[in-house]
């Protein structure tokens, strides 16, 4: 059951770790559904939820960065540090939420892509006949050709353009935003909720799930098995690095998004802006260009699945190449035919926020720095932290649970309401 841990240290700087951490967090399919998730909560709800999101998660990534070699062993998965603190069903429960996590977080970003690919062609060829399934499916090929690089380090150049079209999003639809806010008569933006009372609770309970959701960060120590000496040092600022392109990028957009459209902002913001076009069309490329490589970083650990076989383990060289080919192929349609079959964007998004990531990113950091009982020496600090631990626990299952609830709701509405493969 436990793979042979790699023997080769890792090459990567800071800078790596911060570009791999921010192009894993800060996809445009992650912070463009947040103006609408503050939509679902009202003002002082959604910017206490964001504000708190944001900490807890640094705080989060910090705790299983500090985790590297806790027991003097290296860990180069996540899999395999769950398995070191809490044994068989540590490793198992990180496995199981971790697929969850980034098979939910694929299908999701690749109908983002397939979104912002066919705003850039109905821009240039208004009447054009390709559907938004054309789109998802040229996005699988591209990344069906990036996904024969071997690993995570061998994608960080193309990780560092991410990061930077990260920033090129952010600051173009922000800037947008705030364009189509100023040019929109302000006496029409409502910012009540809309709904009726139970529709109102579920659709803050999905907005949860969707907060949590673009947090996502499930595979830390597969990144930090790619830095240099001392790697905890440098996942340390990797991680604060990253977070500050996360800062500056989500709570911009969240806040300007719901600022300029109120409660009829859509779930992905890039659907309620307007003009300048090309300003739009930026966005979009922007938009496409990150989650290619974001769509990379969560394709690793299902891939790790089948590069820890027997039969993959046996062949080198070509024949090696081939097996790649032959399974990553196989994955890729799969995405694909999922994302092209039910594109419900917002629903993807706060699901797989709610039973993917919430366990990993928020539940099962805190509890396993207490397991592994690295706690500070000062014991009014040591008590501080038990106590923050437990409680962050404790509170983002309850996230979990109620996110789940509402997404699912939504999917049972979306469902009755458009058929498969329904070009949206």
């Amino acid at each position: 059951m436990r793979e042979e841990e790699e023997e080769e240290e890792g090459r990567g700087t800071w800078k790596h770790a911060a570009f791999h951490v921010a192009t894993t967090i800060a996809t445009p399919a992650a912070y463009a559904p947040l103006p609408f998730a503050l939509a679902s909560l009202g003002w002082p709800l959604g910017v206490c939820c964001l504000v708190g999101g944001t900490l807890v998660t640094w705080y989060s990534s910090l705790l299983i960065a500090s985790l590297w070699k806790w027991d003097g062993n290296k860990h180069t998965t996540y899999r395999l540090l769950a398995h070191s603190i809490f044994g068989p069903s540590g490793y198992w429960f990180v496995a199981l939420f971790q697929q969850i996590a980034s098979i939910g977080n694929n299908i999701a970003i690749q109908i983002a892509a397939g979104s912002s690919l066919k705003a850039v062609y109905k821009y240039y060829n208004s009447d054009g006949k390709l559907t938004l399934q054309d789109f998802i499916i040229f996005f699988g090929v591209f990344e069906l050709i990036l996904s024969q690089f071997p690993d995570i380090h061998s994608l960080r150049w193309f990780n560092g353009i991410c990061t930077f079209s990260t920033v090129g999003f952010a600051a173009t639809a922000t800037g947008v935003t705030i364009y189509d806010g100023k040019n929109t008569d302000r006496s029409s933006v409502n910012y009540s909720l809309q709904g009726t009372t139970a529709s109102k609770i579920f659709k803050a309970f999905s907005a949860l799930g969707t907060i949590a959701f673009s947090f996502g960060d499930a595979i830390i120590p597969e990144i930090q098995s790619t830095i240099r000496e001392p790697p905890k040092r440098n996942m340390y600022k990797g991680v604060s690095g990253a977070y500050g392109v996360i800062v500056a990028s989500y709570w911009t957009l969240a806040f300007s998004g719901y600022w300029a459209f109120g409660s009829q902002v859509q779930p992905y913001i890039l659907s309620s802006l307007t003009t300048p076009g090309w300003t739009i069309v930026m966005a979009n490329l922007f938009a496409v260009i990150q989650i290619l490589g974001c769509f990379q970083i969560y394709s690793r650990p299902t891939y790790a699945l089948f590069e820890e076989s027997i039969a993959f383990q046996q062949h080198e060289g070509y024949k090696r190449s081939f097996w790649r080919l032959i399974y990553t192929s196989f994955y890729i349609i799969v995405i694909t035919l999922i994302s092209a079959a039910i594109p419900f964007f917002g629903d993807f998004v706060s699901i797989c926020g709610a039973v993917g990531f919430t366990p990993l990113d928020f539940v099962f950091p805190a509890l396993a720095f207490l397991k592994a009982g690295k706690m500070p020496k000062n014991p009014n600090l040591s008590h501080l932290v038990r106590v923050a631990n437990f409680s962050i626990a404790a509170l983002f299952s309850l996230v979990a649970t109620l996110g789940c609830v509402g997404a699912i709701r939504s999917i049972v509405l979306d469902v009755k309401t458009y058929k498969f493969f329904h070009d949206i």
